[in-house]
């Protein structure tokens, strides 16, 4: 196409603390940089749409019937009472294509409006809700014998699974933060399927934010505190670390979540200041002398490259979409099992050489994520994809 495509996207996080949320903050300010007709659909305190140069965002507020799904993020089970609204909107911009984030209240409301209007839809994966299912009903359920809880939790995955599947089969495309996701939807849809990568902020994750001197050593993480992202680990490694002999070190949890309280009762080096933002997040990644994230079902980890701009060696779980942004022993390591997990930190504390060079590497890692590159990637999928053909 000769003149720039003109998309519609239906994000069903914007304002939250996470990593949906980031990006699509940061595709907005892509369109807007490049001059390119942009309309982004998200949830406010109020319904009001605004404009930014190229970009026309419009804000709709949830409803008497939203419920929480976690910390900071709602469903609105009847936001389709703005379908008339949201489709003259739609109808005024005329947009090329819609792209949904996934089935939140607002991507169902995408794909409606998508459907109703004949406008072709785009879908993207951004979360593993059928694992998260799997650790919600685990940790709900905990009170049954252990044989019975691994049942049913094996058949919220499955069944959560088998219903996204169907969701994603709406979209004549689709894309993925991970190769191993890529190909799942493509088996379980049939639908074609692209890479559609996260990016970082390189001016404002930096290592020249850094105030600590790395005594004590600061091991850290950024993420909710919730069941799928396994924050119960820590006490695990904490355990492990103590029974090698290592107590002196600071442990620096950002982030809020259900899982708060038995972290405060189970950790004794914890500190966890709540959610960062901004200045204060880059703050706390720079400060961090080795970054771990123990979860298995991130599909990517906007963290992981947060913390690699930062100068900071990362330490992941092997499983899920984070290990897929380590090179192991060169900017990061890919762990199983918590002994493994406190022997590659022992390194780091016992190696400043080592924790430097490993740094340097993951900073030259994220230099090639960019969110410029990411969505320029993006636009090229656009124009390859059936939507516009």
């Amino acid at each position: 196409m000769s003149s720039p495509i003109r998309v519609a996207f239906f994000t069903d996080a914007y304002l939250e603390p996470n990593g949906v949320a980031s990006l699509s903050r940061e595709f907005c300010a892509y369109a807007e940089r490049h001059a390119l007709p942009f309309l982004c659909v998200h949830s406010g305190s109020q319904t009001i749409v605004s404009k930014s140069g190229s970009v026309t965002n419009l804000s709709l507020k949830r409803g008497f019937a939203s419920f929480r799904l976690d910390e900071d993020l709602y469903c609105d089970p009847l936001l389709t009472r703005y379908t008339k609204q949201v489709s003259e909107e739609i109808l005024a911009f005329q947009p090329d294509l819609i792209h949904i984030t996934g089935p939140g209240d607002i991507g169902i409301l995408g794909a409606h409006i998508a459907h109703r209007n004949k406008i072709p839809l785009i879908g993207s994966w951004h979360t593993n809700l059928h694992e998260y299912a799997a650790r919600r009903v685990a940790k709900g359920l905990a009170f049954l014998p252990a044989g019975m809880v691994n049942t049913l939790s094996e058949k919220a995955e499955k069944w959560s699974l088998m219903a996204l599947a169907r969701f994603y089969h709406i979209p004549c495309y689709n894309m993925a933060p991970n190769s191993e996701l890529v190909e799942l939807l493509e088996e379980r849809t049939g639908k074609p399927c692209s890479l559609m990568l996260h990016g970082v902020d390189l001016q404002r994750f930096c290592p020249e934010r850094k105030r600590s001197s790395g005594n004590p050593f600061v091991i850290g993480y950024v993420g909710r505190l919730t069941p799928e992202k396994n924050v119960r680990f820590f006490a695990r490694i904490q355990e492990a670390l103590k029974a090698s002999g290592v107590t002196d070190y600071r442990l620096v949890m950002v982030g809020e979540g259900s899982e708060r309280k038995w972290l405060e009762a189970n950790l004794n080096r914890a500190e966890l200041p709540g959610v960062l933002r901004g200045d204060d997040l880059a703050n706390a990644f720079a400060d961090m002398d080795a970054f771990v994230f123990p979860s298995e079902t991130d599909t990517f980890g906007l963290v992981i490259l947060e913390a690699m701009a930062s100068g900071v060696p990362v330490i992941v779980a092997r499983g899920g979409g984070p290990q897929h942004q380590v090179q192991e022993g060169e900017n990061g390591f890919i762990c199983e099992g918590a002994a493994n997990f406190a022997n590659v930190l022992k390194q780091l504390m016992a190696d400043p050489a080592l924790r430097s060079r490993m740094g340097q590497a993951a900073r030259r890692h994220a230099h090639e994520n960019s969110w410029n590159r990411v969505f320029d990637q993006v636009y090229q999928a656009y124009a390859q994809s059936p939507a516009l053909h």
